[in-house]
């Protein structure tokens, strides 16, 4: 399940961008006083469910599962951050970031085919 230097930095950096589209979205959508404390949470409780619910052996995280979970759970999990941080950047009115950052999603998971089978199949 060799990925591509570039998709693998791609990747990494598009979950960089939904935790931030995450909070820019928790940001303009709340009330006053719940601003920082939504834009906040929300992306942590994303980044600590990213980091903790993974497929064990899955080489594209370095094999370890804290909490392990069957292959399409994980890929649910990942769209819904991913496309969800998209969504964010669209939502806090940077459309075109919003509709870049989901092109790219796409894109590395068009080249990830492998590791989407590999996924499903766990």
């Amino acid at each position: 399940m060799g990925n591509a230097w570039w998709n693998l930095t791609l990747r990494f950096l598009l979950e960089l961008a939904a935790l931030l589209g995450l909070g820019m979205a928790s940001w303009s959508i709340s009330g006053e006083t719940w601003r920082w404390i939504a834009a906040l949470v929300l992306p942590l409780v994303a980044a600590a469910a990213w980091g903790t619910f993974a497929v064990l052996d899955d080489p594209s995280r370095s094999g370890r599962a804290p909490v392990p979970v069957p292959g399409a759970v994980r890929l649910v999990l990942e769209l819904v951050i991913l496309f969800g941080g998209a969504a964010g950047f669209y939502l806090a009115g940077h459309t075109t970031t919003g509709i870049i950052m989901a092109l790219l999603i796409l894109v590395s998971y068009v080249f990830s085919i492998d590791r989407l089978g590999w996924l499903l199949r766990q």
